[in-house]
Order: structure tokens, then sequence, then C-alpha cells
């Protein structure tokens, strides 16, 4: 798929990975609907993509709030702005275990991403098969598919965005509209600092692999989406390592574990 002349929305655009993306994306021509809670944020973001010579849209919205997610797809079409590609990158979620979350925490951990992705998705996806083109792309770390001891709530919304694409591809098999998975290691970006604890609990063995910048993880999505991959990992490293866990989960498994954050003691 060619970027240029498209039109592109991306959930948590307004920092890290998202904003990454849309100026990525913007630079290969797409014009970008940002989607993120902070309208400062997502005009700062739309501000570099114009000034670069892109085109932007903002469109604040509580990614949490179902209804809300709607409305703005609503206000989306109204302004003929169907997209071409949506781009799930939305997510939050401090590092738990399962004694220290509480259940509004982890019902908002799975309403971003999870929730999120479903509504957004829904909201475009008959006009997508309709066209006979598109692409759905969902972001998601490598606790989808090798969960980190002391994340339960994190890890299991990342499992239900992963499901969602294999369902998903199903559904829309036929249609034109491929569903990619982008599955990325530890990223240089804001989440650390929003999630204050997080990675501290991050396996040790995951030092083995080198940090991304949000503009090389901003790369391997955007060139994932113009080849329409079914599956986009990194960095190489990881990318080894998630070939070798797939046939050998219980390797995997055994090395997160071993590495992982240990359970608090009782006082």
């Amino acid at each position: 798929m060619k970027l240029a002349g498209k039109t592109v929305l991306i959930t948590g655009a307004s920092q890290g990975l998202g904003a990454a993306t849309a100026r990525a994306m913007a630079a290969r021509g797409a014009e970008i609907l940002l989607l993120a809670r902070s309208e400062d944020k997502l005009r700062e973001v739309a501000t570099t993509i114009e000034g670069s010579g892109g085109r932007a849209h903002v469109y604040p919205v509580d990614l949490a709030d179902l209804d809300a997610v709607m409305a703005t797809a609503d206000a989306i079409k109204t302004h003929k702005l169907l997209p071409d590609v949506i781009v799930n990158n939305a997510g939050i979620g401090r590092w738990l275990f399962i004694e220290e979350t509480s259940l509004e925490e982890m019902q908002a951990i799975m309403a971003v991403p999870y929730f999120e992705a479903f509504a957004v998705t829904k909201a475009f996806l008959a006009e997508m098969a309709e066209r006979g083109s598109g692409n759905v792309c969902n972001i998601y770390s490598p606790g989808a598919w090798f969960p980190f001891p002391g994340s339960v709530a994190y890890t299991a919304a990342r499992w239900a965005l992963r499901g969602f694409s294999a369902a998903l591809r199903v559904d829309m098999r036929g249609t034109g509209v491929p569903v990619t998975d982008i599955v990325l290691a530890k990223i240089a970006s804001n989440y650390w600092e929003n999630n204050p604890g997080s990675e501290e609990r991050l396996p040790w063995v995951s030092r083995l692999i080198p940090t991304l910048s949000v503009d090389q993880a901003a790369a391997i999505v955007t060139r994932a989406v113009e080849r329409e991959r079914r599956e986009a990992t990194g960095p190489l490293m990881y990318s080894l390592f998630h070939q070798i866990g797939r046939p050998f989960p219980r390797f995997v498994h055994w090395c997160v574990c071993f590495s992982g954050a240990k359970r608090p003691s009782r006082q």
C-alpha cells in the first residue's frame, strides 16, 4: 500500500510511538487523523506535521469512553475523512501483581487498548470492506505472547488485543482489508514515566534486547503497513527471541519467569 494520498487514523497520537508514527506516515504523504485525550499535545503534533508540508486533523477524545469514541467517529465521517488505515496504538497500564490491581484499574487497562481498538475499528470497517482496501494495524508488546510476572492486567489486555487481531483477520478474509500485528520490545517513550514502577519490573533477560527509539519503532510500523505485513517485530534481537518462543513457548516462559519480577513479600 502506498501511503501517499491515504487517510490514516492513529490512536494514542499525542506522544511517544503514536506521535512518531503520525509524523512518519505524514512524511509518506498520508493525511493523519490524530486521536488522544490531550488536545494541546495533539495540536503540537499536528503543527509539526503541517510545518513539514503534511496534513493532520485533531480529534481529542477519551478513548476509554466508548460513547465518546463513537461520537468522534461520527464527526470524522461528517468531515468526509474516512480512514484507509487504522493504527490502534493507544495503551495504558501499570505493571502490577493481581493483589496490587484494583478492579477499577483492571477495567481501565482493558478499556485501552482492547475495548478502544474494537470500537474504533468497528466504526470504520464496513466502509473499508465496501471499498475492498485498507489496513487495520494493532500494536502490542511481547507480553501478548510471553506473559511477564507482575503485570497481570497489562498482559491480559495485550492478549485480548492479539486475540482481536486473530479473530478480525478471519472475519475480514476476502474483503481486501488485511490486519497487521506489530510486536515491539522496549521503546524509549513516555510510557515509563506515565506508569511509574513498571520499568523496574521488566525481566532482566530483556536487557539483552536493544531499546528502540520512538522513530525506530515508527519506521517498523510504517513499513509493515506499506507492505501489508501480517506481523512485524523488532528490534532484530527481539525478532529472533520471538521466533524461538513460538515453537518453544515453555523455554521462553521459563526465561521470563526466572528473570522477571518477584512477588512482593508480605509484612
